[in-house]
């Protein structure tokens, strides 16, 4: 597959972090395959967790194939770029296609990456997931890596303001082990729940910053923050 779109978006990328300081911290890396097709299954607290999660992949050499919204690739901006970096539009009256043509490249030996909560948490923790991460993997006979963001949020997230120039963020991005997609969907998906929480909660735990008074909305309540319980979340 051609690519002389994605590698130059990557440097753009790279300057912005190193221009506003980002302080990013990439673990587990070498859980994500070299080569082969995989899924990348990542929970979704940003509008920036597609590029974040991609990061997350560089230092295994490989990019990533995003699903995402049909709406995206409509816009005169972020359309020809995600056709570029040959990244999968979804249209959720009808995701068969999609999943199709995701099944397919990993089948050609690229990565996907897939979002399986469908939308962002407000309340930053795992909601519940969809099992096509599960299935497509399990169709293309490919491992299915876990991941979790956290601090992306704080640049850009549903229901707040943009801060895309805010400087000197911390960014963690954890991989975790390959999980086998074989087995029953329902069963492998309830997994790979687990698999994200717990990735989650280890980026939340040992994240470098913490809220100052009055600014703790980005941090879960469980964890002190004033952002909203799963039960007052759900339904966004």
């Amino acid at each position: 597959m051609s690519d002389l779109v994605y590698p130059p978006v990557i440097a753009a990328a790279k300057l912005l972090f190193r221009v506003l300081d980002l302080r990013i911290r990439v673990e587990g890396a070498q859980n994500i395959p070299r080569e082969g097709g995989a899924v990348i299954a990542c929970n979704h607290v940003s509008y920036l967790d597609f590029i974040f999660a991609g990061y997350g992949a560089q230092p295994a050499k490989r990019l990533v194939r995003f699903m995402a919204k049909k709406s995206v690739f409509g816009n005169k901006i972020s359309g020809p770029l995600m056709r570029g970096m040959h990244h999968i539009p979804v249209d959720r009256a009808s995701g068969q296609r999609a999943y199709e043509e995701a099944v397919a490249a990993l089948k050609d030996g690229e990565v996907v990456g897939v979002f399986p909560e469908a939308t962002i948490s407000r309340s930053f923790t795992v909601k519940e997931i969809k099992s096509g991460a599960v299935r497509m993997a399990a169709e293309a006979g490919v491992p299915l890596v876990p991941m979790a963001l956290w601090g992306s949020q704080r640049l850009w997230t549903k229901g707040r303001k943009k801060e895309l120039t805010k400087r000197h963020v911390p960014v963690t991005i954890i991989a975790g082990e390959p999980l086998p997609s074989q087995g029953p969907p329902d069963d492998v998906t309830a997994e790979l729940r687990v698999r994200m929480t717990e990735l989650l909660d280890r980026a939340q735990r040992t994240y470098p910053d913490q809220p100052v008074a009055r600014d703790d909305w980005w941090q879960p309540a469980h964890l002190g923050g004033s952002a909203p319980t799963p039960e007052e979340a759900r339904g966004d």
